[in-house]
């Protein structure tokens, strides 16, 4: 799957940079693609900080059994969501923990947490076709709720925003919304796949 779209993406920009050949507009690419360049190194470091910053308050939140208060409370959800999944089993800690990280717009901390929950999943379906269970995940963590959007809000302020938190609100509703009729759509295609 990573080869074919290592391979779009290369003939996507082999494909641009012809044509900009014979338009004639190379000039104009490669002045993009330098400016382009310097633009993405400010905002990766902008973004990091931002990023550093909510994974201390995740730290100090873990440290303050926060996580784990939420886990407990979470737990009841998530068992009914993945009826398949032991309770006990390691896959629920990591779907739990990847759950609570894009809960507070920790996307990049969530990934590693959802890959190995789906490598867990995976050595319980002993199977290579996508299990109702990692489906189930992948929705989930594809709508995820998030409270705090972190990353947006960091490029909002990157971009000079004046209110670049005026969005939690909107994103609060918007992710709830799509979270829920995302597990509805899901349960029904359950049904007729069972």
């Amino acid at each position: 799957m990573s080869a074919m779209i290592n391979i779009i993406w290369a003939l996507m920009a082999i494909i641009g940079i012809v044509y900009a050949m014979f338009n004639g507009t190379m000039d104009q690419v490669n002045q993009e693609l330098f400016a382009s360049a310097g633009e993405a190194v400010t905002l990766i470091i902008g973004l990091s900080s931002v990023l550093i910053f909510w994974l201390g308050i995740l730290r100090i939140a873990e440290k303050a059994g926060l996580l784990s208060g939420f886990a407990k409370l979470a737990r009841p959800v998530v068992r009914r969501l993945f009826p398949e999944i032991p309770p006990d089993h390691p896959a629920m800690g990591y779907i739990l923990a990847n759950i609570s990280a894009n809960l507070f717009g920790l996307g990049n901390a969530a990934t590693p947490m959802g890959i190995k929950a789906m490598e867990e999943m995976k050595k319980l379906s002993k199977s290579d076709t996508a299990s109702s269970s990692m489906i189930t995940f992948l929705v989930i963590n594809t709508t995820s709720i998030t409270l705090v959007p972190t990353t947006v809000i960091a490029i909002r302020m990157e971009y000079g925003s004046q209110a670049p938190t005026e969005i939690v609100s909107s994103t609060i509703i918007a992710s709830v919304i799509t979270t829920v009729a995302a597990i509805i759509i899901d349960r029904l295609w359950r049904k007729r796949r069972e």
